[in-house]
């Protein structure tokens, strides 16, 4: 194939992979990296990485202990998950479930610069994210209502930590789960306070 003078020949003109690029200097940074270096990843970025990966590993310990003791005492599970009121708990899960769907759309509406609600209260398309959190709060607060009636209940039924490995094992996955969803609520309250100032 011929090579014609000036496009990659070596006796002149431009080599072909000398054209002009496109740099960082000319293409606008993206909004999150406005306020940190346009040379490192967002600094609440890797802060959410490495707190979730931490809690990845705790629960994975809680669980892999569940596993464990359930696998050599198999006549204990029988005996205490009768007395689970799976439909109670299903529900209850399916609320908390459904309040990550609100508190994301809720991150919409402050994507958006909607604090507030624009019209009535009764026209959830105009919520803000004031009402989505709102929403958000009550449905956690009524899971970890749940948790507290299911937990009387069975303890009424004789199931405690120190009953069994059972009762340990269930009231600690269990327990801070519920105390992870209690420190989000406790967070919530300051998000929602800092829409008031």
């Amino acid at each position: 194939v011929p090579v014609s003078a000036g496009v990659g020949s070596p006796s002149g003109g431009r080599d072909r992979h000398n054209d002009p690029v496109a740099t960082t200097a000319t293409a606008p940074f993206p909004a999150s990296r406005l306020h940190g270096h346009s040379d490192r990843p967002s600094m609440v970025a890797v802060g959410t990485i490495i707190w979730l990966s931490s809690e990845l590993m705790f629960f994975a310990a809680l669980f892999a202990s569940y596993f464990t003791i359930r696998a050599v005492s198999t006549e204990l599970w029988a005996q205490n998950t009768v007395l689970l009121d799976v439909p109670f708990a299903a529900v209850n899960t399916t609320i908390l479930v459904l309040s990550s769907l609100t508190c994301q759309l809720g991150v919409f509406a402050a994507e958006r610069g909607q604090v507030g609600r624009s019209g009535s209260v009764f026209a959830i398309k105009g919520w803000g994210l004031r009402e989505w959190f709102i929403l958000t709060y009550v449905m956690g607060a009524i899971f970890i209502a749940g948790q507290a009636i299911e937990y009387a209940t069975l303890i009424q039924e004789g199931v405690t930590i120190p009953s069994s490995a059972y009762g340990t094992m269930f009231y600690l996955t269990t327990g801070f789960h519920g105390l992870h969803v209690t420190g989000g609520l406790i967070a919530f309250l300051f998000v929602l306070g800092r829409t008031y100032l």
